[in-house]
């Protein structure tokens, strides 16, 4: 048993001609964030500090679609949400609808920690954030040009972007890249502590007070004492599936390997080309499987194991 961490910044129809200056910041960000995880899971720091350690700095990363790079619902706001869970205790916290606040992962903490309730949303959210002295901001600091762009071709096209490449950029000759990406990490420690965190801006064009799969528990983000999962994708088929739990029941009920569970959630839970995840166990053991063309992600084990990628490797 050791320690392990993955990540990731969201999965989708990622086109493999996708330009490097798109390409190569999400590379160097998933390898500061995993390099800021590994760092503090090395430092003992406890798996739920670690997740929420490296949400927050992907959230403040304006290329992946949470926190300062959130994508825009059809009234051009922001609505950001996100989840925290631990896995030993199973105490958990969610929170949807914020529009103010830098980091939404960090609400969700506080709810966790500070409430008897597990979820929060909208105007109670953001008033429970300030008065726990959260960072807050106006909310043109998250509306970035990229983003309002993405609105305005998914306006023309008169639909809800979900991929990467989706129909909407191509037909409007963008550049590819509609920003589905959720993020989140996993950790465990070498005591076999779990946790998980999501946070995400959802989807562009989405209606006003849309909540995706993220901050529901066992949908897009949950944890046990068997395995803890962060999920990705496109939310209402993720939580048709309730994808992060079917992977910690195939494993408690079933006895499958983590990778196995994972695998066929991925595989035979959601629709093709919907969604990916990625996973640890309560042993070390870390899966990232997806069904989509790729998915943003990283891992390091304690063993010496390491990996950076957007598509699948050869042995996938």
């Amino acid at each position: 048993m050791g320690w392990a961490i993955a990540l990731h910044g969201g999965a989708g129809d990622i086109p493999r001609s996708l330009s490097p200056d798109r390409r190569l910041p999400r590379e160097a960000a998933l390898r500061h964030c995993l390099q800021l995880g590994v760092s503090a899971l090395q430092s003992h720091a406890h798996p739920l500090d670690v997740v929420e350690l490296v949400v927050c700095e992907l959230e403040n990363h304006p290329q992946f679609n949470a926190g300062k790079g959130s994508v825009l619902t059809t009234d051009g706001t922001v609505e950001m949400e996100a989840c925290i869970m631990d896995g030993k205790t199973m105490r958990c916290g969610a929170v949807s609808g914020l529009t103010t606040v830098v980091n939404a992962v960090s609400v969700a903490r506080l709810v966790m920690d500070k409430t008897p309730h597990i979820y929060l949303g909208f105007q109670g959210a953001e008033a429970f954030a300030r008065e726990h002295g959260l960072e807050t901001v106006d909310p043109s600091h998250f509306i970035t040009p990229e983003n309002i762009e993405r609105l305005k071709q998914a306006k023309e096209a008169n639909r809800v972007q979900q991929d990467e490449k989706s129909e909407v950029l191509a037909a409007n000759g963008g550049s590819g890249d509609s920003q589905i990406g959720t993020v989140g990490c996993v950790a465990v420690d070498r005591d076999g502590n779990l946790a998980t965190a999501t946070s995400t801006g959802g989807l562009v064009n989405k209606m006003v007070g849309r909540i995706g799969d993220t901050p529901v528990i066992g949908a897009g983000t949950y944890a046990n004492s068997y395995c803890a999962v962060s999920a990705t994708g496109r939310g209402e088929a993720v939580i048709r599936a309730t994808v992060a739990r079917d992977v910690a029941a195939l494993m408690e009920y079933k006895g499958l390997s983590l990778q196995e569970a994972a695998a066929y959630v991925v595989g035979e839970r959601v629709p093709q080309g919907t969604a990916g995840l990625v996973a640890v166990s309560a042993s070390g053991e870390v899966t990232m499987p997806f069904n989509t063309t790729g998915m943003f992600r990283a891992c390091a084990t304690e063993d010496g194991y390491t990996e950076i990628g957007i598509w699948p490797t050869e042995q996938e």
